[in-house]
Formats: C-alpha cells, sequence, structure tokens
C-alpha cells in the first residue's frame, strides 16, 4: 500500500511503476487504485476566501482528482469486485462527528469525511480472505482556529471504531483484516486529537505489535514527550520528524511473526532513496493465518 501515488483514469502510473519493480524481479501482478476525494470538485468556497475550484475547496485537498491517492500492488489476488468503497461517506453522518460547529449547511450537504479514502479490500489468501481496511486522513494541521483538519483526522480515524462498534450503515469486517494507513498522526505527540487514534490501537478487535526500526526515537522518561505509557514509549517513532504516523494493525486472530519499519541507518546508501521518495518510512509485517 502506497499513499501520495497519484491516480489516472487508466492507471497508466501506477502498472509503469509495477513494470520497473517487475524489471528488478519483484512481480505485483495484482493491483488496485481508487480515485479517492483529493482533489474532486465540492463546487463551494470551502476557505471562504472568494475563490472557487482551488486545491482547499475539493473534497480533499489536490490540484486534480486523484492527486496523492493510494495504490495497492500485491502478490496475492485482490478481490477488486468486492471492494466496499466508503469514501463518499459524508462526515456529518458520522456519530458523534467533530465537524466544527458553525459549518454551513451547503457544505456539510456535500462534506465527505475521507480526505482520500476509506476502502474495504479483500485479498484471496490461500483458502481464506484477509481484508485490508485502507485509509489516508488529512494531516491535523493547515487550518485556522476553527481546527476542521484537526477535527476531519480524528474522525478519520474515529470511522473505524464506529464500523469496528456496528454503529454505521454497513457491515463491521469480518476477521481476519489489516487495518492499514496512514493516519497522520502520532498517538502521544505532535498536533492532533489523538482520542480516536488511541482507542483503536487499544481496541480488543486489533493489535498493535508497534513495529520498530533500528533508528527509532523513543521519549526517555525527562523526555517532555514521554507519556508513561509503556505502549505509547515503546511505539515506533517512523518519519524523519520523529513521528510515529503509519500503521499496519492486524486483527486479533492473526500472528505476526515479525514487524518493523524500513529504516536503515544514517550511512545506508538506501537512506538517501527513501528520503527522496517520502518523509514516512516504510511499514512492513510477516503474518500467519489463524487456524
Amino acid at each position: 500500500m502506497l499513499t501520495g501515488f497519484d491516480a489516472d483514469a487508466r492507471a497508466v502510473a501506477l502498472n509503469a511503476f509495477a513494470a520497473t519493480l517487475a524489471s528488478a524481479g519483484l512481480s505485483y501482478p495484482y493491483r488496485f487504485q481508487p480515485t479517492g476525494n483529493a482533489g474532486l470538485p465540492t463546487g463551494l468556497d470551502v476557505d471562504a476566501d472568494g475563490r472557487l475550484s482551488e486545491p482547499q475547496d475539493a473534497q480533499g485537498w489536490g490540484r486534480f482528482p486523484g492527486a496523492g491517492g493510494t495504490a495497492i500492488l500485491s502478490r496475492l489476488p485482490l478481490l477488486a469486485d468486492q471492494a466496499q468503497d466508503h469514501s463518499a461517506f459524508l462526515w456529518r453522518d458520522l456519530p458523534g462527528h467533530l465537524m466544527p460547529p458553525g459549518t454551513d449547511p451547503a457544505l456539510a450537504d456535500v462534506q465527505r469525511l475521507s480526505s482520500h479514502s476509506h476502502l474495504i479490500l479483500p485479498v484471496q489468501w490461500g483458502d481464506r480472505r484477509l481484508s485490508l481496511l485502507i485509509w489516508h486522513a488529512t494531516p491535523p494541521a493547515f487550518d485556522g482556529p476553527e481546527d476542521r483538519n484537526g477535527r476531519r483526522n480524528h474522525d478519520e480515524a474515529a470511522f473505524w471504531l464506529h464500523l469496528l462498534a456496528g454503529s454505521l450503515p454497513f457491515a463491521a469486517p469480518d476477521p481476519p483484516f489489516v487495518l492499514a494507513g496512514d493516519a497522520n498522526l502520532d498517538p502521544a505527540d505532535g498536533d492532533g486529537l489523538p482520542a480516536a487514534l488511541r482507542a483503536l490501537l487499544s481496541h480488543p478487535a486489533v493489535q498493535d505489535p508497534a513495529p520498530r526500526g533500528s533508528h527509532a526515537r523513543r521519549p526517555p522518561a525527562d523526555d517532555p514527550d514521554h507519556s508513561g505509557d509503556p505502549a505509547l514509549d515503546t511505539a515506533l517513532y517512523d518519519t524523519l520528524g520523529g513521528l510515529r504516523l503509519d500503521y499496519l494493525l492486524p486483527s486479533a486472530d492473526l500472528s505476526v511473526t515479525a514487524s518493523g519499519v524500513l529504516w536503515p541507518p544514517p550511512d545506508a546508501p538506501l537512506l538517501a532513496d527513501l528520503a527522496a521518495a517520502s518523509h514516512h518510512f516504510p511499514v512492513w509485517m510477516d503474518l500467519t493465518p489463524p487456524p
């Protein structure tokens, strides 16, 4: 799962990328790319600056539909015809939503919760199915005192809590599944409203292996960011800025045999490539199916 990968109508970029990987000996014959909400016009002046059709007036920030989208590449068959795309779900329809008070009713009528997407994509895993619960949230910044992005970021994680609780008009996913996404939020550090993400990390239906890299930063006891919660303090802070933003959260029935973050030492040649590609590091996990 890659985020920040622009989508085009015929998946030309994704297929070309897969061909490049194949030439290096990495075959991913199954691929899926939703358009998502970034760059999708709302027709409204969302930021109230008197101008329409700017990137910030779209359903999610983007200069064109599909900007900064999500791409899934797989060695295992993707059951794309059975995918459930909840990206059109309206923000106002989330129970207990944090949409800013005083939001223009015309905007509330069209504003989707997902800044990019909320998607359930089944994978054929031997004789069983594994569902990927995919999301990519807005950063909780780049707004004003109304904290619109911070509130939306919170609710993009809260969507999964409500789905697992059965309080949305969609069926809760059957295990095994893996929540996979860029939450753009650290549970203990940085900006944002972490309550929903923390609840997701400790939800009884999922497990958090807290994958670590060899160069992870963890706050010492005298660090102002030290939370006192061992589960939070031992979790990886997986970006160059020292925040944990990207998550793989398997359902509780799966066995995690290994996990980590591809964070090579400063003198490793690969580090320059990773830094050029993103300010996030790739998270990986080895899973064994339940009996």
